[in-house]
């Protein structure tokens, strides 16, 4: 099924529904803090970030071009059509409820596809939320549709919308894992995919960088919803020349500006984790790396504000055997690898199966230049720690997913290259 609207209207549509988002802000915005935890002032970020992408897609809804080739035949001309793909099943997971829905379904929405929605069985309302306020849009009815599950369900519903002959695209955000499992689920019918999954970053500090921008890059890379984001770094990697006076700041830092709490007061910057499950993952990485000799600088436990938090972490002595080295934490725990050389370095990072972002600090150009080609990740972060924006494609390479989000790329997601051969002329 295809929306049956003309590029213009697809691209009023969506601007609709960004100026509705605009206009209630403040409501979604409360309602991913009561939903997952996270710090208001981030949730009120998060609305901001997801409304652009509905704002950048209603513009390159107008700018789906086709081709005209001339080929050797005089008498013949060749068309290239781009046409949208159909329904689109839509996954997505509790850490940006509002954001990955309309980094998908603003593209697929301006590509001219219908969207099935799925969102992650902590964080339903968000996704009704944004279904209301695109109704109030005046995106017709069928266009796009939410399907809430529980967490017992959520297997079965993710099976159905991967298998049923009707849905043309899947499009998931999640573990690696699980992106496994809805890739062998489409193949069967051959559906074209997007994922995005899991990441690793390794977070390389050189002798050369600057220690201040280092450490500012690293708590805002790391600590953005209590580690909860798949392009936090989760391996920080620092040289041993600068490594010590890196450690110190790093951790002054932490102590200063991470305030654990509700996420609805205004000195709060670290939430809860969005559950149990995710606190003991926490727990254990800790756990195992002091058990082979992890130092604590500071943090290491479960906070007292509740069960489901867990203090800001930093551990140095860390070593490649270590649960933290080999495995995404998804909490707020930073572990310190020292290495040597530049070679050393991104040996270690690259040892990973897989890569979405990484991020290194130098101030050697050439150095610079190195390490960026070199990195197997699909977005690198030069001395800055937060890289995501709508105009630029967001996805990882190796085993963190196919496909790019945002940007212009985006929209050719959902789109489907047709050829026309046009003789007798």
């Amino acid at each position: 099924m295809r929306l049956q609207a003309s590029r213009p209207e697809r691209s009023s549509l969506l601007r609709k529904w960004y100026d509705l988002m605009i206009q209630n802000k403040d409501d979604l915005a409360k309602i991913i803090t009561a939903e997952s935890g996270k710090p208001l002032k981030e949730a009120q970020g998060e609305i901001l970030y997801s409304a652009n992408f509905l704002e950048w897609f209603s513009e390159e809804a107008r700018r789906v071009y086709g081709d005209i080739i001339y080929t050797p035949a005089k008498e013949k001309r060749a068309l290239v059509l781009k046409q949208p793909l159909g329904v689109a099943a839509v996954i997505t997971p509790w850490n940006f409820p509002s954001a990955m829905i309309t980094r998908k379904v603003g593209a697929a929405l301006a590509a001219g596809c219908t969207v099935v929605v799925k969102p992650a069985e902590d964080t339903p309302f968000s996704a009704l939320a944004l279904a209301a306020l695109a109704d109030q849009a005046g995106i017709p009815p069928g266009v796009y549709n939410v399907i809430p599950c529980s967490q017992k369900k959520a297997k079965e519903v993710g099976e159905a919308l991967c298998t049923d002959p009707l849905v043309s695209k899947i499009s998931f955000t999640g573990s690696t894992a699980t992106g496994k499992v809805l890739l062998h689920h489409a193949a069967n019918s051959v559906k074209r995919v997007s994922m995005e999954l899991g990441g690793h970053a390794p977070f390389i500090v050189f002798d050369s960088a600057n220690v201040d921008q280092a450490v500012a890059g690293a708590m805002a890379s790391k600590f953005r919803n209590s580690g909860q984001t798949c392009v936090c770094s989760n391996r920080f990697l620092v040289q041993r020349g600068i490594h010590d006076s890196f450690v110190k700041k790093f951790a002054e830092a932490m102590k200063t500006n991470l305030h654990v709490g509700n996420g609805f007061e205004e000195r709060t910057t670290q939430g809860p984790l969005i559950n149990e499950k995710a606190v003991e993952k926490v727990e254990k990485h800790v756990s195992d790396a002091i058990s082979k000799g992890a130092t604590v600088v500071t943090g290491g436990k479960r906070h007292q504000v509740g069960k489901n938090f867990f203090e800001p972490t930093l551990l140095s002595n860390v070593t490649r055997d270590m649960l933290c080295s080999q495995e995404e934490t998804f909490g707020p725990v930073a572990p310190v690898i020292k290495f040597d050389t530049e070679e050393e370095a991104v040996a270690i990072a690259n040892v990973a199966d897989v890569g979405l972002a990484g991020y290194f600090y130098s101030q050697d150009p050439a150095q610079i230049w190195r390490v960026a080609e070199r990195l197997e990740v699909g977005m690198v972060g030069v001395n800055e720690g937060l890289i995501s924006s709508v105009e630029c494609p967001f996805g990882g390479v190796k085993q963190s997913g196919l496909g790019r989000e945002g940007s212009k790329y985006g929209i050719d997601e959902y789109l489907e290259l047709k050829y026309v051969c046009f003789g007798g002329l």
